[in-house]
């Protein structure tokens, strides 16, 4: 277990760094006004980027009113911080300013980035890649997946709804009876869930395709109809709360199962994903080709390659009259909500490991368990890098 001492807040007290984030489309913060007062009652020393916020609706005074130091760009001190919170990976330059023994906490994207996973081992940074945070009870608090997997899910059905050439809830007037929508989830898992429970609020009548049975309960306890998977003998293994990639005659079955499923949605949301895995293909081009012309699909594996065929990061497309969202950056289009949900799970984190003033980084902890992608000079997660890539054998004790 090795502690993280003071740095760059001086007068023993651990400085924390929230810089603005610089990726296209990227709204959201690693802390707000709220988790920067708790790491100040914690003994912490924020330091925010002066803007940082601006984008999820949190001004540097508000920052500072809850006891930040909010500064410039060119007065960050990238090389001085204790802990590094931010949502998507710092630029190589910012990670090789990093000292040794600081620790960085995110959204790291570890799957296939070698370069940055040698940079942090190489800089002795611990880094704790929050995608990868075990899903246990302990860690409930702390799960950014599930929290912004909520908000996905949730945005999705309003983009396919306002997409949709048609309504959504069941109406009875006096031209006659519209009948309600038929939305289709693929995957319920959190992101599916929520949608599920979106759809069913606006009035559509709501089927869910997942390859876990016990899914089905959920399901039925928000209103969906469970449509059953293929046979048993050919579902995919299930681990630490998500779906194994599942064989291809599996998938064969499930497509077959889906296109009379198809021909019949408005709209249909898309969550299936496997960790650090391409998003399993459940919708061909033929399944597209069957569906009723003006239906919707939205897309959240898109960035994972997509389950529907066609469909394009960031962008909607027209295939066979139905319309293909890409919807590769939903949680920050509800930037400020996602930021709030986001920041508290970093905080919630910070809070476990700090004890009496320090940082304990210990490698054994459950919790970090998987998440530590590197510490003390080593990668962590060798089975991460490509085979090329993979560092020597070490000699030293684990």
């Amino acid at each position: 277990m090795d502690p993280v001492h003071a740095g760059a807040g001086g007068d023993g007290v651990l400085s924390v760094l929230v810089p603005c984030e610089r990726r296209a489309g990227e709204r959201r913060v690693a802390a707000t006004p709220e988790t920067i007062r708790a790491l100040v009652a914690v003994g912490l020393a924020p330091l925010v980027e002066a803007g940082a916020g601006q984008p999820a609706g949190y001004g540097d005074a508000l920052y500072t009113e809850a006891g930040a130091r909010v500064v410039a760009a060119d007065q960050l001190d990238w090389a001085g911080a204790d802990v590094v919170l931010t949502v998507a990976p710092p630029a190589a330059e910012q990670l090789r300013q990093l000292k040794a023994g600081a620790l960085l906490v995110g959204l790291l994207e570890p799957y296939g980035a070698a370069e940055r996973l040698n940079l942090l081992a190489g800089g002795q940074v611990s880094a704790v890649a929050m995608e990868l945070l075990p899903r246990i009870s302990r860690a409930q608090s702390m799960d950014v997946l599930s929290s912004q997997a909520n908000i996905a899910g949730y945005k999705a059905v309003l983009l396919a709804a306002a997409a949709l050439d048609r309504y959504v809830p069941m109406l009875m007037t006096a031209a006659g009876t519209i009948q309600p929508a038929r939305a289709l989830v693929l995957g319920a898992g959190v992101a599916g869930l929520q949608a599920v429970a979106t759809a069913r609020r606006l009035g559509a009548v709501v089927y869910v395709s997942d390859v876990r049975p016990a899914a089905k309960e959920q399901v039925a306890s928000l209103g969906g109809r469970f449509i059953d998977p293929p046979a048993e003998q050919e579902r995919p293994a299930e681990a630490g709360g998500y779906a194994l990639a599942a064989s291809e005659a599996f998938l064969a079955a499930q497509r077959q199962q889906l296109s009379e499923q198809l021909a019949l949605a408005d709209l249909v949301i898309c969550t299936a994903q496997v960790p650090g895995k391409p998003a399993p293909r459940l919708i061909s081009d033929g399944m597209l080709a069957g569906m009723k012309p003006g239906s919707v699909i939205v897309d959240l594996a898109v960035a994972q390659g997509g389950n529907c065929e066609g469909t394009v990061p960031g962008e909607t497309v027209w295939r066979h009259g139905v319309q293909l969202i890409g919807a590769d950056q939903l949680p920050s289009s509800v930037a400020n909500h996602a930021s709030a949900l986001y920041a508290r799970n970093l905080l919630a984190l910070l809070k476990h490991l700090l004890a009496s003033g320090e940082l304990q980084i210990d490698p054994e902890d459950p919790i970090l368990a998987g998440c530590l992608i590197s510490h003390g000079g080593r990668c962590l997660r060798p089975d991460l890098l490509p085979a090329a890539d993979a560092p020597a054998p070490s000699l030293a004790p684990v």
